[in-house]
């Protein structure tokens, strides 16, 4: 008997992260194919924007898996911090469906992807390619307590300052610091796994500190999108 594995994003209506997943899961099956010639049962599931809600989902691939000879089903978050979704609803989630399946399929809940130490080398690779004087880091950000904890972490890893989306500080705060500190190059690196509305909206709120500090140079970087690189980690993680 094997392992399915389950990767569980949180949906979006945007497009983007849709075809960035299959394309990540791509990449998983071409690097199983190359590690092993039994290839390996690999499905998605969301937290949102299905009709089905993700216990089902769960349930639905762990009678796949099982039919396909599988004894145990591994579930990694995609998700890069430790928010309500990681650390509450994933887990009910997969308890409600483990309720339903009863012993036929074991059902085995791996750290989120934003855990595995990895990612801020990953992260580096990405800032290399930009000359700048100042990095900010902007995750989403959470009113969970204890949330800035991992963002700050990797910010103090890869050489940035964080700001965040949705609470203190700002992006616009942090720049406003480092142009108060004599900073003349800034680049700004979302901390997101894939390309949707609210990198869309930081790149518009760069373009307005555009014209706010004019004296400034500003440099947008990508968020990690799906990658073989990526994928690497997701096989870690797999593997474990």
């Amino acid at each position: 008997m094997s392992s399915a594995y389950l990767l569980v994003s949180h949906g979006s209506r945007d497009p983007r992260p849709e075809i960035a997943l299959q394309q990540l899961t791509e990449f998983l099956s071409q690097k199983q194919q190359s590690y092993s010639s039994s290839k390996k049962l690999v499905g998605l599931a969301y937290l949102e924007t299905r009709p089905e809600p993700l216990h089902i989902q769960i349930k639905e691939f762990a009678h796949s898996a099982f039919v396909a000879g599988c004894d145990r089903l591994k579930i990694i978050p995609l998700f890069l911090l430790p928010g309500v979704h990681v650390m509450q609803e994933i887990p009910e989630e997969i308890a409600l469906a483990q309720q339903a399946l009863g012993k036929d399929i074991n059902l085995e809940l791996l750290p989120y992807i934003g855990s595995n130490p990895g990612l801020s080398k990953l992260l580096s690779q990405q800032m290399a390619e930009i000359k700048t004087q100042a990095w900010v880091l902007i995750a989403h950000g959470s009113r969970r307590p204890g949330f800035q904890q991992p963002v700050e972490t990797i910010a103090a890893n890869i050489g940035a300052v964080a700001a965040y989306w949705s609470v203190a500080p700002s992006l616009e705060a942090q720049v406003e610091q480092l142009v108060a500190a004599g900073k003349e190059k800034i680049a700004i690196l979302p901390y997101f796994l894939f390309a949707g509305g609210i990198t869309d909206a930081i790149a518009q709120l760069t373009e307005t500190l555009k014209l706010k500090f004019p004296a400034v140079t500003f440099q947008l970087a990508q968020p990690l999108g799906a990658s073989a690189e990526l994928a690497d980690l997701i096989w870690d993680l797999m593997k474990e």
